[in-house]
């Protein structure tokens, strides 16, 4: 079942590139949080999707009051390689396993391909989702609509 906007976010916990669990709830009632499903690292879509966050998250919004997570299959170890080579510094989740169970939980899973779609969530400070956009896996998201969803928290 797809998690849509109005919905309380299901909470979950996954480590991070460096092997610390992260949770969302961690983040309730502290900040907004930008949840970023992307296909797998390494690749040019992926790549270009974060470097943009990574370079324009200011101009998103309020940075202090956004915290990135960005969630992929890919295990913790191609993570920390692939954040150290491109420079991300919000965490990269590993919904290494059970394979894409976090989402799967948000709806966001292609059973197919065995990879996340791009669907982005964001989430305000009490829980709730505001905003949702899933594109295909080859299609890049944009950043514009970031910056409206955001806007309005």
């Amino acid at each position: 079942m797809a998690v849509e906007a109005g919905d309380l976010a299901p909470d979950f916990e996954l480590k991070d590139q460096h092997g610390t669990p992260v949770r969302l709830s961690d983040f309730k009632g502290r900040k907004n949080v930008l949840l970023v499903f992307y296909p797998l690292a390494f690749s040019g879509v992926c790549t270009g999707e974060l470097g943009a966050i990574r370079d324009e998250l200011p101009s998103l919004g309020a940075a202090e009051d956004v915290q990135v997570l960005a969630v992929s299959v890919d295990s913790m170890f191609a993570l920390r390689a692939w954040a150290d080579q491109e420079e991300y510094r919000f965490p990269l989740l590993a919904d290494f396993w059970p394979h894409g169970g976090t989402a799967r939980l948000y709806g966001v899973f292609d059973e197919e391909k065995g990879v996340a779609l791009r669907g982005t969530f964001v989430i305000d400070r009490a829980g709730t989702v505001r905003w949702k956009v899933v594109n295909a896996v080859p299609d890049a998201r944009d950043l514009d609509e970031y910056r409206k969803a955001l806007a309005g928290l």
